[in-house]
């Protein structure tokens, strides 16, 4: 992994320009304003590949808009979002996602009334395309692909079983596998372990830490333990900026985040 670049607010001068084909995602001096306030002001941060970066930060810190500028929901009003070297911030949500940037929100979005095996079958890539939608056979690739998806999400003995019926913890990973099966590079969840027991939490956990060969993840995330099992890294956001960035032992130990957020 790439030594970490430290933001403008802890070395007391601007970082170095970073060589962006290195980076899987690399976001600089992002800003976007609403009505002339800024909700995300200048910030600047890199992804490396197979790397869990998480973002954390108060309430209204700016954590789910700059997922929303990176996956196109949101136009950006300055600064540059390279995805492996292609400038997202011109693109379309669905070219976002086609380029291999995918999205969870806070909220499962599935089909409760298909079964877990459904709802992985109607993610398939072949299958989301008007010509794709008319040519789809359910062959052994795709069976094979999706009790690959359902074993990796916990989920192999329940692939009959309607989702209206599974845990909300459950839930959370069918949208993380109907995610995987269209297999990104670059993958983004917003509080996915939000509502979860502990036991779901520790398996989300595990879910993360092996799904992340050949991908990143993105996660914003407000607990601290289940930050501590996956982050490669931290960035902290606060009022739209970034206050800090690095291991979560140094962000943890850092007295601006106690100040305004851990503290709390």
């Amino acid at each position: 992994m790439n030594a970490s670049i430290l933001p403008a607010a802890l070395t007391g001068a601007e970082p170095a320009p970073a060589p962006q084909q290195d980076f899987l995602l690399a976001v600089e001096g992002l800003t976007v304003s609403f009505d002339g306030f800024k909700a995300v002001n200048d910030v600047s941060f890199y992804v490396d590949p197979d790397e869990i970066r998480v973002i954390i930060g108060p309430n209204g810190a700016g954590k789910t808009t700059v997922l929303d500028l990176i996956c196109g929901r949101t136009k950006a009003s300055a600064g540059s979002i390279k995805y492996k070297g292609q400038e997202l911030t011109k693109l379309s949500e669905s070219a976002i996602v086609q380029a291999g940037v995918g999205r969870k929100f806070q909220t499962p979005s599935i089909y409760d009334d298909l079964t877990v095996f459904e709802n992985l079958e109607i993610s398939f890539p072949r299958g989301r395309s008007v010509f794709g939608a008319l040519t789809f056979k359910r062959d052994a690739e795709v069976r094979d692909r999706i009790e690959e998806i359902a074993s990796l999400i916990f989920l192999k003995d329940r692939l009959r079983e309607r989702a209206e019926f599974l845990s909300h913890g459950q839930k959370q990973w069918l949208e993380i596998g109907m995610l995987l099966i269209q297999d990104p590079e670059l993958l983004m969840l917003d509080e996915p372990v939000a509502g979860m027991s502990v036991g779901e939490r520790i398996k989300t956990a595990e879910l993360l830490n092996q799904i992340i060969k050949g991908r990143s993840v993105l996660v914003i995330e407000h607990d601290m333990k289940f930050v501590e099992d996956i982050a490669h890294r931290v960035t902290v956001l606060h009022q739209g900026k970034v206050l800090s960035e690095g291991s979560m032992e140094r962000v943890q130990s850092d007295p601006r985040v106690i100040e305004v957020y851990l503290g709390h």
